[in-house]
């Protein structure tokens, strides 16, 4: 019987399900399993470590397929063209993620102020001058 993790095992040492593990290795971030002589799917250890990369990935705000570019860059033998490195990916990455968190700092200011001016109605605040919330088709006041 080759070494290596069952399915279960796999999946509870790096915190995802078993389900994740057929579509990682669908999605071609996760290698097809060795198989027992019994057809039992087994994976070398070292696929705890990948696993717990990808969702750590996912986590940093990379979609799936980032997450297969970043890997294909980290095994030079996959390249199919030059990839961007991580750092470099990792800056692009983080001016999106400072640029969401700007536009969530003024969605909670603009909250806050219409908390703070009183506005119980949508409709009716819009009509009086105070009214803070932006408007799609701004009117004259």
């Amino acid at each position: 019987m080759p070494d290596g993790l069952r399915p279960g095992q796999l999946a509870a040492a790096a915190g995802v399900n078993q389900q994740t593990l057929r579509y990682y290795e669908r999605r071609g971030l996760l290698a097809e399993p060795a198989r027992t002589p019994g057809g039992h799917r087994t994976y070398p250890a070292e696929a705890v470590t990948l696993l717990r990369a990808i969702k750590t990935a996912q986590r940093l705000g990379f979609s799936l397929a980032e997450v297969a570019e970043l890997l294909d860059t980290g095994r030079p033998a996959l390249r199919r063209r030059a990839e961007p490195s991580l750092p470099e990916r990792a800056r692009v990455k983080l001016a999106e993620v400072e640029g969401r968190i700007a536009e969530l700092t003024t969605v909670a200011d603009t909250l806050r102020a219409a908390l703070s001016a009183g506005c119980a109605d949508l409709v009716e605040c819009a009509e009086t001058a105070q009214c803070p919330l932006p408007s799609a088709d701004p009117v004259a006041r």
